[in-house]
């Protein structure tokens, strides 16, 4: 009797979710189209990169509050310096907020 061999498993592969699928029923884009779509995507990703600065603010000035209350453990400049940050930067991530804001 031959022996059997197992059946080949199956190529599946994952299509990530953000990929695009192809319209073949669509026009193919114009440059102009292109070069709106293009222009659209670049500002997303310069919002999306604004709003990462802002949430690294929002972590520094957490970190500069903890030294500037840290006492004598830091220096009395890092301290000081701390604490003006700790006190500017949560505004400065709010201004932030707001130039993107008006910007959508």
């Amino acid at each position: 009797m031959p022996k059997r061999t197992p059946p080949a498993q199956p190529d599946l592969r994952l299509v990530q979710a953000e990929a695009e699928i192809y319209d073949l029923m669509r026009q193919p884009e114009t440059t102009a189209d292109r070069v709106k779509r293009l222009q659209l995507e670049a500002k997303a990703l310069a919002v999306e990169q604004v709003e990462a600065l802002e949430a690294v603010l929002m972590q520094a000035a957490a970190m500069a509050k903890e030294i500037a209350e840290g006492g004598d453990a830091y220096p009395v400049g890092a301290r000081e310096i701390a604490g003006r940050l700790a006190s500017d930067l949560p505004s400065k991530s709010e201004t932030l907020k707001a130039i993107v804001g008006r910007a959508l």
